[in-house]
């Protein structure tokens, strides 16, 4: 089926394109400057995952419609690698050091402000998905990119949860 896209709409999904690509810069910009081996694993599988986002972003400004059943088989093994990476991260937890009064090493203060940006960003794009979500005409675009915000938000929580097992964000 071919998708007739409204100026809006056609408008709304450009920019989540850009956004789409930013994030694809800077998590594997970031994977490459991070100390902690895990957090560039995690980054770099950020990254492949919003080259997912723009491929599907880029099929539907081509006029086609989305494939939910490919989709939910990629969510299928996405939920999976979360898990593996939520193990990870308990483990993380566990291994945590003791890092008293004063605060982060040196070495995590860099790490921090790449998970600071990194955090600042999921939040903007899944915003931004909010917006263009409700925009859109046609259901299944709406579903698909409703399924794309809710990745862009579990990167976010990866990425906070990270940031408090590490002593970096206080929830406080």
């Amino acid at each position: 089926m071919s998708l007739n896209l409204t100026q809006k709409e056609r408008l709304l999904l450009e920019d989540q394109k850009k956004h789409e690509e930013i994030c694809i810069q800077k998590y594997t910009s970031f994977a490459n400057q991070a100390q902690d081996p895990r957090l560039k694993q995690m980054f770099n599988t950020h990254a492949q995952h919003e080259q997912q986002h723009l491929n599907t972003v880029n099929q539907i400004l081509s006029g086609q419609a989305p494939s939910m059943q490919s989709q939910t088989q990629q969510q299928g093994m996405q939920q999976q690698g979360a898990q593996q990476q939520g193990a990870q991260q308990q483990g993380m937890q566990q291994n945590t050091f003791n890092q008293g009064q004063s605060g982060m090493r040196l070495t995590d203060s860099n790490d921090a402000a790449l998970c600071n940006d990194l955090l600042m960003t999921e939040k903007y794009v899944s915003g931004a998905y909010d917006t263009a979500i409700f925009e859109m005409t046609d259901s299944n675009v709406r579903q698909t990119l409703n399924h794309i915000q809710k990745e862009e938000q579990q990167h976010g929580e990866d990425i906070f949860n990270y940031m408090k097992s590490m002593g970096m964000y206080n929830p406080q």
